[in-house]
């Protein structure tokens, strides 16, 4: 901890605390959803260890406490989760290099934990990010589901208290500081995230949860393109 203390700093710590907070009262929300919806409380407890998504867990259990099929469920959950597929690509480093660290990794990968890798340059700081963001997580999100699932079933209406909105102002709160910085790949960056939020937001009253999220991915089409060369001019 002290080691972390000093590599991290108390910033740092402070921001993935509020941040493992606000996803725990996420968690107890799926855990009372799932068990309010009439499933066993063990289900969401065991999808929470082995799937650790909560967009995809909550996919899943939407589409069997509707009447859905469970390979229908596996699909959405695998369809949301498709968006981890690039970001494993830019934080490939943090992961390490032997086979059981970047299998730990990938299934501690979520999108905050990214979101703290991707707002610093430093390795070590990078390093202890993720796997404190990842960790950290793991274990508030369980122990928050396991509550959830026990209160369940007295509960009546869960989407009265808002907690579905934690994941989003979290990630909103991680993500503009890095934007509001000024130069010229935040200039890029910025243009995609407002190109992939328009798509997402057109596409959302047509499509089924989390495929307006994978469109957004579009954005990342103004982020990769190079900005075009300055014209040499002749010296006279």
């Amino acid at each position: 901890m002290h080691s972390l203390w000093r590599t991290l700093g108390r910033g740092t710590l402070r921001d993935i605390a509020l941040v493992c907070l606000a996803d725990a009262m996420v968690g107890a929300a799926f855990g009372a959803i799932a068990v309010s919806g009439g499933l066993p409380p063990w289900v969401p407890v065991v999808m929470s260890l082995l799937v650790f998504a909560g967009g995809a867990q909550f996919a899943a259990v939407g589409v069997v406490l509707s009447g859905g099929a469970p390979i229908a469920a596996v699909a959405a959950g695998l369809v949301l989760n498709a968006r981890l597929l690039p970001f494993g690509f830019a934080i490939g480093d943090v992961l390490g290099g032997r086979w059981w660290t970047r299998l730990t990794g990938a299934h501690l990968m979520t999108d905050e934990a990214v979101a703290f890798v991707l707002r610093d340059d430093d390795p070590r700081r990078r390093h202890a990010a993720f796997w404190a963001c990842g960790l950290g997580l793991f274990v508030s999100w369980n122990a928050a589901v396991v509550l959830g699932a026990l209160a369940g079933r007295g509960i009546g209406d869960t989407d009265a208290l808002g907690l579905d909105a934690a994941f989003p102002a979290v990630l909103l709160a991680l993500v503009l500081p890095s934007l509001a910085e000024r130069n010229v790949r935040n200039a890029a960056l910025r243009r995609a995230c407002v190109l992939g939020a328009l798509v997402a937001v057109a596409a959302t009253p047509f499509l089924p949860a989390g495929l307006p999220v994978l469109l957004a991915l579009i954005g990342l089409v103004l982020a990769t393109r190079a900005p075009a060369p300055l014209p040499d001019r002749e010296v006279r």
